[in-house]
């Protein structure tokens, strides 16, 4: 719904206004709060009143790396990482429906147990994936951004993107995810040369640091 308020739909979105009456209540109910919708809010509403959840995301207790890699690496880190990592479940998160399908069978060829959920999922197929999973049929899923809204479950305690977002409102609801409950949680980050800018202005906006990812990674610091 969100896609109705972008300029393309603009004279539409107008035409409909003036057909209100003066005296009207608009309600505008969003997972989350891009530009087109501040731009809405500030050309049509009066003094409106404003419950945004963003401000409860953080990053507190999520300890963040990077890996910087070639493209044609990326699952060979993936695997290094398995390898080393104590993983109780972990969420990868692609930009691509296509990629998640891909790697996915990657992940399941090189001996790891994995599941997918995507967009172009039948509802009854993804809830019964999502619900396996919370249940702990299988230790590894990877996803696309349809994963990041509203969705928690506790024994995840590793997120990787093996695909780096492309803003920093993204990367916050993916991260996010791996230390809810008050629990820790680790972030992964595979990125290629052409994600270097998009890392400096995602720190910057969200005032955290992405480190390079060390030879060892302790333990106590996402497992707990």
């Amino acid at each position: 719904a969100d896609k109705l308020l972008s300029p393309e739909f603009q004279p539409s979105i107008e035409q409909l206004i003036r057909f209100l009456p003066a005296t009207r209540q608009i309600l505008l109910f969003s997972a989350t709060f891009p530009v087109t919708v501040k731009d809405f809010k500030d050309r049509y509403l009066q003094k409106p009143y404003i419950i945004n959840l963003m401000d409860e995301l953080t990053l507190k207790g999520i300890t963040q790396y990077y890996a910087f890699v070639e493209e044609r690496q990326k699952v060979h880190c993936l695997n290094t990482l398995f390898s080393k990592l104590q993983i109780n479940q972990s969420i990868i998160f692609c930009n691509s429906v296509n990629r998640v399908e891909l790697l996915a069978k990657k992940i399941t060829e090189l001996g790891y147990s994995c599941f997918y959920i995507h967009a172009k999922m039948l509802q009854d197929h993804r809830n019964r994936v999502f619900h396996d999973f919370r249940n702990g049929a299988c230790r590894n899923l990877v996803c696309t951004d349809l994963f990041t809204r509203g969705i928690d479950i506790q024994a995840v305690n590793v997120v990787i993107n093996f695909d780096f977002p492309k803003n920093s409102e993204t990367y916050l609801h993916r991260v996010g995810r791996s230390g809810r409950f008050g629990h820790l949680g680790l972030a992964v980050n595979l990125i290629t040369y052409e994600d270097r800018f998009n890392l400096y202005r995602i720190e910057q906006e969200l005032g955290t640091e992405i480190k390079q990812i060390p030879p060892h990674i302790d333990q106590a610091i996402y497992c707990r």
